[in-house]
């Protein structure tokens, strides 16, 4: 009971995760420490190809060894330090819900926010902790203040949970939808621009940009795209799913006013777990998508207004920053691309084989699409499952047909390499 007792002191006041003696510390400081030591005047793209380095970071996942999981662009999995910390405060709640909830772990929340701030590069009061991308651009499309006639440009491969919030907003207020179409990939920043340019009329309103295309790992020119509207006083909403907790940036660094994202991606978070981001000033003027006292307030907690929620996930997204610091958003972005630009370089050049991203640093990271002539997307993903338990998605949307394969800092070059064989002998057998 006195041991109960102090750790109970404890977590309330300084919030389980983040302090010095959280599960991370606990689980994984000291190895990855002297992993980081061993190569701290490497550069990351040197590191990015170090094996010894990354065989540390592999080791504190959990994942299934009978089958390799590439399809990390969808969910990824947590390291054990986050499921821990999930199940721990998991059990802690059920011993009296109401009082450990509200009383222990809820005081949780503000040091999450601040430390998703520090990552982020942005003001704690700027930060809104939800479960996805999804009720992110939801909260944002359906709290803008838009009326009948309003124009709003996005993409016909931007996220269809996204679109169809957007196309809601038509069928109910009378907004214009108007979607862009491109052949990804684009290796042309100005192409992207203009196109969205051109779109422009007097009644434009907002941009919803894609930062990451989550079909085939496109990554769109964000802050240039959002410089261009903003010279035509509209604003700017991101989907950034696929590219926070990636991509080394920091949200006010793209220029856009509104950004959402899903922490159980490439953040390794627990599953329903997301963030928003809304620029300071824009606070008052979005309704929140669940009622709250003060809606046009200013107050960014005004949109976390769900009432009883996943506390030990928020202990969980605590233990995963701790996790994504310990190795670096850098590091961790050159790898993931030196792991994406492994297998593909592999295949580009095999007959019947298409690459579907560009697989120049500027232009994608972590997912790649690939093609085999004379197989439709889903028989090429049953045929990469049923006979080697490569785990992918098929796509098969608007103009876009392929197996979209997206690694992650657990893959192991093994991995890939039995990948690479995989899709040779699938493309020279037909089948």
């Amino acid at each position: 009971m006195a041991r109960r007792r102090q750790f109970l002191q404890q977590l309330g006041a300084t919030a389980g995760a983040f302090s010095v003696n959280s599960l991370f510390n606990q689980l994984h400081a000291a190895d990855i420490t002297s992993a980081n030591h061993q190569v701290r005047n490497l550069t990351p793209v040197t590191v990015a190809a170090n094996e010894d380095y990354w065989s540390v970071i592999q080791q504190a996942y959990t994942v299934s060894p009978n089958l390799i999981n590439l399809n990390n662009g969808g969910v990824s999995p947590a390291p054990r330090v986050v499921q821990e910390a999930v199940e721990r405060y998991n059990k802690l709640t059920n011993e009296g819900p109401s009082y450990f909830m509200w009383e222990i772990l809820d005081q949780g929340r503000e040091p999450l926010r601040e430390k998703l701030a520090g990552l982020a590069g942005c003001d704690k009061e700027e930060i809104v902790i939800n479960r996805n991308a999804t009720e992110s651009l939801n909260t944002i499309i359906f709290g803008l203040a838009l009326k009948a006639g309003d124009e709003v440009i996005g993409s016909k491969l931007d996220y269809p949970n996204h679109m169809n919030a957007w196309k809601q907003r038509a069928m109910r207020d009378g907004i214009i939808y108007k979607q862009l179409s491109f052949n990804f990939p684009v290796e042309n920043d100005d192409e992207i621009v203009q196109a969205f340019e051109k779109a422009i009329t007097p009644k434009t309103k907002v941009i919803h940009i894609t930062h990451v295309i989550n079909w085939v790992g496109q990554i769109l020119p964000v802050r240039k795209i959002s410089d261009m509207a903003h010279r035509y006083g509209l604003e700017v909403v991101c989907d950034g799913a696929h590219s926070f907790a990636l991509l080394d940036f920091k949200i006010p660094d793209l220029g856009c006013d509104y950004f959402a994202t899903s922490l159980h991606k490439f953040l390794s978070a627990p599953i329903g777990s997301g963030m928003m981001w809304i620029r300071k000033e824009k606070i008052s003027k979005i309704w929140p998508l669940l009622a709250n006292g003060d809606p046009r307030g200013t107050n960014i907690r005004k949109f976390e207004t769900l009432g009883t929620r996943s506390f030990p996930i928020e202990q969980g997204i605590g233990e995963a920053i701790n996790f994504q610091l310990a190795i670096g958003n850098k590091r961790k972005e050159e790898r993931v691309r030196y792991l994406k630009n492994y297998w593909a370089e592999q295949v580009v050049n095999v007959s019947r084989v298409t690459i579907r991203t560009s697989l120049k640093s500027a232009y994608s990271c972590a997912i790649c699409g690939v093609s085999v002539e004379g197989m439709t997307p889903n028989e090429l993903e049953r045929a990469l499952f049923n006979k080697y338990k490569i785990h992918t998605v098929a796509i098969d949307y608007e103009n876009v047909k392929c197996v979209r394969v997206t690694p992650h800092v657990y893959t192991r070059l093994n991995e890939l390499d039995k990948l690479v064989s995989a899709i040779k002998e699938i493309a020279s057998s037909g089948k």
